[in-house]
């Protein structure tokens, strides 16, 4: 697994957070908040993978270009940020030793908490 930052997503995370597009709910809430499969299949086919691949804040270069499956760290619903993803992926890169992604993540929670 070679994991790098999406630089592209923290850009588009950015951007929809200085606009206040975000949820501030709880820790756990992404385990419903997350978009199904159905719905990322949904979003892929009308939007396309570069589009779906903004909403990710890591690639997995050793997974198939163009697969769902190259994205990690998922951080909002296709519309707007969730505190709640953050929060996750931040444990996640942290329990999984992704430094840079884990440091973008640390810095998107910390606007979102202030824009709060």
């Amino acid at each position: 697994m070679t994991v790098h930052l999406n630089r592209d997503a923290v850009s588009h995370a950015e951007k929809l957070i200085r606009r206040g597009d975000v949820v501030h709910d709880e820790r756990d809430a992404w385990s419903e908040d997350a978009p199904s499969a159905e719905q990322e299949n949904a979003f892929i086919e009308k939007h396309g993978m570069d589009e779906f691949a903004k909403w990710h804040l890591a690639e997995d270069t050793d997974e198939t270009d163009g697969t769902k499956g190259r994205y990690l760290f998922p951080y909002g619903d296709f519309g707007k940020v969730h505190r709640c993803a953050l929060i996750s992926g931040e444990s996640r890169a942290g329990q999984y030793d992704h430094a840079t992604v884990e440091q973008a993540i640390k810095k998107l929670l910390k606007a979102v908490d202030e824009k709060g």
